[in-house]
């Protein structure tokens, strides 16, 4: 996506004291004429920047190659000015880098060490990367541990086989849950009434031509993965990959994460990734006694 931003310099100037960021637009104030009528509606406009700050890091972590501050403003739907008032604050802040060359924001330092900070708290780090490790070694491919985000997975750990080519999907990365070996199982193994839910509500998205986007279609689906106590995805995600994946469950017998062998389809075939299953289960296992189960 392109924008042309000829037109910047009318309403803003760059920071002159070096913060990485822009400076506020000329003439615009941080409470507008409604706000400033009473404490509580300040209260109420600086918790709605907040989200709106944090709304923008959503938005940018979808950006892997950054985002001009007119296209972020585009995408919240928010005016250019708030937009580019949020960045120069984000970025003094390190939580967002700003590249002056392009004029274009990542996400900073300060959001990977915050990453970090979540990753080590519930065990992710330390707990799970020697187990994570050696599947890989038995394997010869990546393995993959997610977790479920609302309607999607989420890569929280992933280690990549020694193979030139890799799977895409790195930690931090949002997934479809109804596309790929992780998420089936984390659906799958799901209490009864969050799993009819997700059931009933998960958006069906047509990935590649195997996706399965027919609501009772998945339900079998998803009842055939709980038979068999594990799941696959054979280019349902993306088109020459494949992946089988087995839920992590607490004491409940719920999941609360999942985990996954991947590998390109000229290297494995759908029976031999299947033959990685009591692997994984036996890793499945062992994470479900160090980890948070949360």
């Amino acid at each position: 996506m392109s924008v042309n931003q000829a037109t910047m310099a009318d309403d803003v100037q760059e920071d002159p004291a070096g913060g990485g960021g822009p400076a506020a637009a000329p003439g615009v104030r941080g409470d507008s004429p409604t706000a400033a009528k009473g404490a509580g509606g300040k209260g109420a406009e600086r918790t709605d920047m907040v989200g709106k700050a944090l709304g923008l890091l959503v938005l940018l972590g979808d950006e892997p190659r950054g985002a001009s501050a007119a296209e972020i403003s585009r995408r919240a739907a928010l005016p250019f000015s708030t937009t580019y008032r949020l960045l120069g604050s984000l970025a003094r802040d390190g939580f967002v880098d700003y590249e002056p060359d392009g004029r274009r924001y990542h996400l900073g330092l300060r959001i990977f060490q915050l990453g970090q900070r979540v990753s080590n708290h519930h065990g992710f780090a330390g707990a799970a990367m020697p187990v994570l490790r050696r599947v890989t070694e038995r394997t010869g491919e990546a393995t993959i541990l997610s977790v479920r985000d609302g309607h999607h997975h989420l890569t929280v750990n992933k280690v990549d086989g020694p193979q030139m080519f890799r799977v895409t999907s790195d930690p931090g990365h949002l997934g479809s849950l109804s596309a790929t070996a992780v998420g089936k199982a984390l659906v799958a193994f799901a209490e009864d009434a969050e799993r009819e839910k997700l059931l009933a509500e998960l958006p069906l998205e047509p990935l590649t031509e195997k996706s399965i986007s027919d609501r009772d279609a998945f339900r079998r689906e998803i009842d055939q993965v709980r038979r068999q106590g594990y799941a696959v995805m054979d280019e349902e995600n993306e088109i020459g990959m494949r992946a089988v994946a087995v839920p992590l469950l607490n004491s409940q017998g719920h999941v609360f994460a999942s985990l996954a062998t991947a590998a390109p389809v000229f290297r494995m075939t759908l029976d031999e990734l299947k033959a990685h299953v009591s692997l994984l289960q036996d890793a499945a296992a062992e994470l479900a006694a160090r980890l948070p189960q949360r």
